[in-house]
């Protein structure tokens, strides 16, 4: 489609990648993050780098966030300076963020009163989804709001679904999480399993990869748990942020999930440990801890 004029909010592990593309896929792009040297490579590539997200929305027809949690939200949408501040009435945010379903319904209410339009869209596949540009995006609000992004979405975007109503696309998000976390502790333990019984785990993990125990979790970050690999895609402590909204919307609905509360206490071995900024598939230390073996985060 022809080059629309955005801006996005957020540089961090995916932000920043999501922005890049939205650049070489040719849309107008000014780009705000709190921490400017997030923001470098920017201008040279075509892109506007702004001051506030208030300059960022400034003449922009969508504005993408993708920030930590419902605080951040807010304050880069409706705090001082924030991106209602200087978007054109009737133009359009989409969140990226992953926050509670009732926090985005709230914000979401809020910027339709300030005479805009608001999608939540959390996105799930990681730094490495991201840079590939097949991430999946999971939206709820309204149809005509959605069909107006998911084109420009398409940008990083593989698989984008609208579920339904405002904060069903964080709804969705929750469920996703629940599935990541649990997918994540089956491979942790088996694959150290398969080294405490003396089997190579590669080896282990090539023989089932193609079998009913497939999933994305075995192909993409087992690798990376048999070699000792502990740099993040995605950071332990953003994981942990969102097992807090996943079990406090369950508490709300009296709904119970015993296997996520339990993997939430598990990654909080490893944080006790200074694994905070380590990538999520480093339950798998926690394993090895519970099994006797030392570790700490370097």
């Amino acid at each position: 489609m022809p080059g629309v004029p955005v801006a996005f909010i957020g540089l961090g592990l995916m932000g920043r990648p999501m922005a890049f593309h939205l650049l070489k896929h040719g849309h107008a792009v000014r780009v705000f993050n709190r921490n400017p040297a997030k923001t470098e490579g920017f201008a040279e590539k075509g892109g506007v780098v702004c001051k506030s997200p208030a300059e960022a929305a400034r003449g922009s027809r969508i504005v993408f966030l993708c920030v930590g949690d419902g605080p951040d939200v807010r304050e880069v949408i409706l705090g001082v300076k924030g991106a209602a501040e200087g978007a054109a009435k009737g133009a359009l945010l989409v969140d990226h963020s992953t926050i509670s379903p009732l926090a985005a319904q709230a914000i979401g209410a809020e910027v339709r009163e300030r005479g805009l339009r608001f999608v939540d869209a959390p996105i799930s596949g990681g730094q490495k989804g991201a840079i590939d540009g097949v991430l999946a995006i999971m939206c709820g609000g309204a149809q005509a709001d959605f069909d107006e992004a998911e084109p420009v979405m398409r940008a990083y975007g593989k698989k984008i679904t609208l579920i339904g109503g405002p904060g069903m696309g964080q709804v969705a998000k929750a469920c996703n999480q629940i599935l990541v976390v649990n997918a994540i502790a089956g491979v942790a333990e088996a694959l150290m399993l398969a080294r405490r019984l003396g089997a190579d785990p590669a080896k282990v993990r090539e023989a089932i990869l193609d079998g009913a125990a497939r999933s994305w979790s075995l192909e993409v970050l087992g690798p990376k748990m048999i070699a000792g690999d502990d740099s993040a895609g995605f950071y332990i402590k953003h994981q942990q942020k969102d097992l807090r909204i996943v079990l406090e919307a369950a508490r709300a609905k009296n709904q119970p999930l015993p296997a996520t509360a339990l993997i939430h206490e598990l990654y909080k071995i490893v944080q006790a440990r200074g694994g905070d900024e380590k990538g999520n598939h480093c339950l798998y230390r926690a394993i090895q801890v519970l099994g006797g073996e030392d570790w700490r985060a370097d």
